[in-house]
């Protein structure tokens, strides 16, 4: 098999796709400044498979650091992870967002092109579609009336893939949207280790759990939904993981621009996955209600009909053993990695 540059590879999803590529027989070279992650992933990556992992603690919107590996490496495909991710600090911090999500995917995409590499799967997300009213969401919904800065960074991006293929057909681009990661690797080695305060439901919820954090907040309680909480569509790590691999494949035989949602296809609201994860784990989470956070939305599910057809991929993993392999992973790392 030939070797997959992962950019972001020791963080959340990016850690469990390169378990997942490792294990379906591609090379893997991670690119990582471990601005928002740890050493120790890539360590565990090599502990769980058994594969030697090539790691660069690279800042991925340098050229002259990504030179190097594209130089020593002969790269085939990229899977793009690297950028900053959470919705409310990028409200706070809209500079920081637009610079490095935009710079790295730039930079990336120059790089590439130097080196004739052509291939590229785009961590994008369900953010795109902005305040739609009409779920589930398909890939021929309209994206661009985004409600925050990260949201608008992964919209740009995709922007700027789709302009490098128009301007060379020969380039293959998958755009993955993805609604809400949670879970980890049922090995409990790998999992979600955010920096701080959780900015994530399935984090906070069983660091709470554990100890950590007192109690869970619930924001927003008055939505247009059953429950007054919000409904989102959450999807096991290592399903997402496993749809990469299967991108990976599709753009290696493909030329164009094609978005695909990755989710369940089903919304869970934070009520019910507060309760499951109760009657998965025994433990009781305190929490209590607050305000919206500015740029939520009331519901969000995908469509995963697209997913299924042209990358011969869906979930398969139930709400119950995403809280059963999240808590798994927070009991036998109570601080994280």
């Amino acid at each position: 098999m030939f070797e997959v540059l992962v950019t972001g590879g020791a963080g959340y999803i990016g850690s469990h796709t390169c378990v997942s590529l490792l294990d379906a027989g591609f090379s893997v070279v991670i690119a990582d400044d471990l601005s928002n992650s740890k050493f120790e992933a890539i360590s565990r990556i090599r502990s769980i498979t058994g594969n030697k992992v090539t790691f660069y603690p690279y800042d991925v919107t340098d050229e002259i650091e990504l030179e190097k590996i594209f130089t020593r490496h002969s790269i085939r495909c990229v899977v793009h992870f690297a950028g900053k991710k959470a919705v409310g600090e990028s409200v706070e911090m809209p500079l920081e967002y637009y610079r490095t999500n935009l710079l790295s995917t730039i930079s990336l995409t120059r790089v590439m092109k130097r080196h004739n590499v052509k291939n590229i799967v785009f961590s994008s997300s369900a953010t795109v579609y902005g305040n739609s009213k009409k779920v589930p969401y398909s890939e021929t919904a309209p994206t661009g009336n985004c409600t925050n800065p990260y949201a608008w960074t992964k919209w740009m991006n995709e922007r700027i893939l789709t302009d490098v293929h128009r301007s060379d057909p020969d380039w293959s681009v998958i755009l993955l949207r993805y609604f809400n990661p949670v879970g980890a690797h049922p090995s409990g080695q790998i999992g979600e280790d955010p920096l701080g305060i959780p900015n994530n439901l399935f984090p906070y919820v069983t660091q709470v759990a554990v100890g950590k954090l007192d109690r869970l907040p619930i924001f927003g309680s008055d939505y247009p939904t059953k429950d007054g909480t919000g409904v989102r569509d959450f999807i096991h790590v290592m399903d997402l993981a496993e749809g990469h691999v299967s991108a990976v494949r599709k753009c290696i035989q493909d030329y164009g621009v094609h978005a695909i949602n990755l989710g369940s296809g089903k919304g869970y609201s934070v009520l019910e996955v507060l309760h499951a994860f109760e009657e998965a784990t025994g433990k009781e989470i305190p929490h209590y209600f607050c305000p919206r956070r500015e740029g939520d939305v009331a519901v969000s599910y995908a469509s995963t009909k697209k997913a299924a057809q042209e990358l011969r991929w869906r979930a398969q993993r139930d709400l119950r053993e995403m809280c059963q392999d999240a808590w798994n992973w927070q009991k036998l790392n109570p601080l994280g990695y």
